[in-house]
This record gives structure tokens, C-alpha cells and sequence, in this order.
């Protein structure tokens, strides 16, 4: 059994690790919704490239920010794309990549806790 500096409890199910049992429990409920045909074009950590560098002394050509969402998918009745990102609380990275993905790609994370 792992933690992480949150207390979250990494686990492993399917062949996929999740960072907590939430994240797992979460996907669990995705992948019944998908089978259903609730929802569709289920993905897990989709990336979002947040078009800016950063230029640090361990990064002297820059790196490139990005966000890392727990879950992306379709609602199949209305074609709605959602984001989403299963949390306890969210930092203040959180927030602030959230902000960026939002003016970037219009897109308004959903936050499951």
C-alpha cells in the first residue's frame, strides 16, 4: 500500500493504476456509464498542452506546461465533452492549470471530490 503526500492510497485495478481509491471508484462508475451508452470516447489522462514555457536554470530551452486530467469523455445524448479531475481539495496548481485549460481550450474542468 502506497500514499502519496496527500494520504491518497494508490491502487491498481483493471491493469491501470490510479492515484486513489476515489480516482478508482470514479472510473469504475465511468466504465458502467460507457457500457451503458450513457457516455462515450471514455479517456484516461488526457493532456492539454498549456502553450506556454517555462525557462528555469534546469530548463534553460524551456519546458512546456501542461495538464494532466484523471478523465475525459462524451455525453452521448447531448455530444457535451466534459473534463474532469477527482480531487480531496484543490491546490493551488490545480486551480491555476484549470484557469489556463479554460482560457486555452474554453474548457471548464469538473471537479468530483
Amino acid at each position: 500500500m502506497i500514499t502519496n503526500k496527500y494520504n491518497n492510497i494508490r491502487v491498481e485495478y483493471d491493469g491501470i493504476k490510479f492515484s486513489s481509491k476515489r480516482e478508482c471508484a470514479r472510473y469504475k462508475q465511468l466504465k458502467l456509464m460507457e457500457t451503458s451508452g450513457v457516455i462515450g470516447d471514455l479517456k484516461l489522462q488526457p493532456s492539454f498542452k498549456l502553450k506556454a514555457k517555462i525557462i528555469s536554470r534546469g530548463f534553460p530551452n524551456g519546458r512546456e506546461i501542461t495538464y494532466r486530467a484523471d478523465f475525459s469523455y462524451v455525453i452521448t445524448e447531448t455530444d457535451e465533452y466534459i473534463v474532469e479531475d477527482v480531487k480531496g481539495m484543490e491546490t493551488k496548481e490545480f486551480k491555476i492549470k484549470k484557469a489556463f485549460v479554460f482560457f486555452f481550450y474554453g474548457i471548464d474542468i469538473k471537479l468530483v471530490k
